[in-house]
């Protein structure tokens, strides 16, 4: 699945710190408030099953919740925005958001206009840029990192809230330009290269002022099997989606890849899906001047020089918008195949990750529509990536997890069984590998076992989904041996090396994270 190892660390990363409260940063406040906002920020594109704890660049400023498996009460939209950007935001913003999300759910046609001037709200400004700080990220074309804005050095107090002053200005005057995308390429398992475009902080604070407007209004569109991106929704409540389906008798599925999706969606096509909504010339501009931005990257060899190219397709994967304007486009084929009582088929998404659930018979039928779909939309399957499988003889891989039929002893009925994929495990293996090696042995135990434990709650909250015991006993028996070697070689290799650092004693005296018993209670699906 194109990316999926990437997504799952971002909920990994989330739910590693499910147990305690989350330190959130408040929209209200800059310098000191903001900086801790930075420095508070956890771990991000469809890029979808990140598993190590270290937050990259999210696609769109967006945290969700491993564990969070409920909507709010009533519409929801107060609490599932502060799910969404892990940010306490001010009134004025959360009613401006009831107020367009109401709106748009009830009158499915109703085109919105006057949104631009939202954008050069303080108030609206103040919570895009702790989104930004919360994130983290790198600096883009022109070097300023989010630090510079935020962090005040003595004498510099009021520096954010004079920046964003000065922003709102220049969003006021209509003045504002985006700056080219700087291009960056991130190694990939395969020894392929994914690439990532970053926007400049101001660019991405803006772009965060559009998401916290536009998002409450096509959030009031989406379908309800979509689960990437969007407030409340989350990886665990695709994968009972699709237990749900299997165990209803829809074994044939077809495992979709999309080949490069966020750097082939067709801007024009794009934009005529926006304006369904937009009315507002200023903000449908602003959009498109985004999706247009140049392309900057370095070149091989020529001593840092860069390239700058034009961008005439795709959004790029780094851009705070780009996961709302990405969902948004698919959400027609989440809509054609999940409503169609004909094709009595379930399409479960995240971001560009998708199955196709259907009764025997009928996969065959539904992958060549599914080609002819995104085909006549300017989107391709991997022919190479993309399965029709029957679950009851070959599993799937998905956001992480891998997913199998099988029947319980001396029973005669079946059940969709979910546990940690193997390459999931290895994953956590390396990082603890990473952690646990001679060239730790010289650093402080508390931090190293600190940072052990974040990975363990993080990757426990994150696959606690479904039917995990087994592997979490595997995984915890790995880690007890490789934690017991390393104190082991510290302390200079003393007599009874299991007596002095038996289990119990990682436990207590160490305070190892117990991954097989204790903690969070997983939650197991249904059968």
């Amino acid at each position: 699945m194109s990316g999926s190892d990437d997504r799952v660390s971002q909920e990994i990363c989330t739910g590693a710190s499910s147990n305690r409260e989350q330190p959130g940063v408040q929209a209200g406040l800059t310098g000191k408030a903001l900086r801790a906002g930075a420095e508070v920020g956890v771990s991000h594109s469809s890029v979808e099953a990140r598993e190590s704890t270290t937050r990259a660049e999210p696609r769109g400023g967006t945290c969700v919740q491993a564990d969070q498996n409920s909507e709010g009460p009533g519409d929801g939209w107060e609490n599932l925005l502060n799910e969404w950007t892990r940010i306490t935001t001010p009134e004025k913003v959360r009613k401006l958001q009831r107020t367009l999300y109401r709106k748009a759910k009830a009158e499915p046609r109703y085109r919105f206009w006057s949104l631009y001037g939202e954008l050069s709200r303080m108030d609206i400004l103040r919570t895009a840029l702790a989104m930004v700080a919360s994130n983290g990220g790198c600096a883009g074309v022109d070097g300023v990192e989010i630090e510079d804005v935020v962090i005040e050095q003595e004498g510099e107090e009021g520096k954010a809230e004079a920046w964003l002053k000065a922003l709102a200005e220049e969003l006021k005057a209509k003045q504002y330009r985006p700056s080219p995308v700087l291009r960056v390429h991130i190694p990939k398992p395969d020894g392929k290269t994914r690439p990532l475009g970053i926007p400049t902080v101001k660019d991405r604070v803006v772009q965060g002022a559009a998401v916290l407007v536009l998002m409450a209004i096509f959030e009031a569109d989406m379908h309800e099997h979509s689960y990437a991106y969007r407030p409340g929704r989350n990886a665990h409540q695709a994968m009972e989606a699709i237990r749900k389906g299997i165990e209803a008798g829809q074994f044939e599925i077809i495992d979709a890849d999309l080949s490069g999706y966020f750097d082939t969606i067709p801007h024009r096509t794009l934009m005529r899906l926006v304006a369904r909504r937009v009315s507002d010339g200023s903000m449908l501009k602003l959009i498109r001047s985004w999706l247009r931005a140049p392309i900057e990257e370095r070149e091989a060899g020529n001593r840092g020089q860069r390239r700058r190219t034009a961008n005439r397709q795709g959004t790029p994967q780094g851009g705070v918008i780009s996961p709302l304007l990405a969902n948004l486009y698919l959400d027609r084929l989440d809509k054609e195949v999940n409503e169609r009582k004909e094709l009595k088929a379930r399409m479960v998404r995240y971001a560009d990750d998708f199955v196709i659930l259907s009764r025997p018979g009928q996969g065959p039928a539904l992958l060549e529509r599914l080609k002819r779909w995104l085909s006549a939309r300017g989107l391709t399957l991997n022919e190479k990536k993309t399965r029709l499988v029957d679950i009851r003889k070959e599993g799937i891989k998905f956001l992480g997890f891998s997913v199998s039929w099988r029947r319980k002893r001396r029973q005669w009925y079946g059940y969709a069984h979910v546990e940690p994929h193997p390459k999931s495990q290895q994953k956590l293996r390396d990082g603890v590998k990473e952690l646990l090696n001679h060239w730790t042995e010289v650093r402080p135990e508390a931090e190293i076992i600190r940072a052990l434990n974040r990975k363990l709650k993080g990757w426990k909250a994150y696959f606690r989904y479904g039917n995990p015991s087994h592997v979490y006993g595997k995984m915890e028996y790995y880690l007890q041996n490789k934690l017991r070697r390393w104190l082991w070689k510290r302390h200079g290799k003393p007599a009874g090396m299991y007596e002095r650092y038996s289990n119990d004693a990682l436990r207590q005296t160490w305070g190892l994270f117990p991954l097989a018993w204790g903690g969070t209670a997983m939650p197991k699906a249904n059968r």
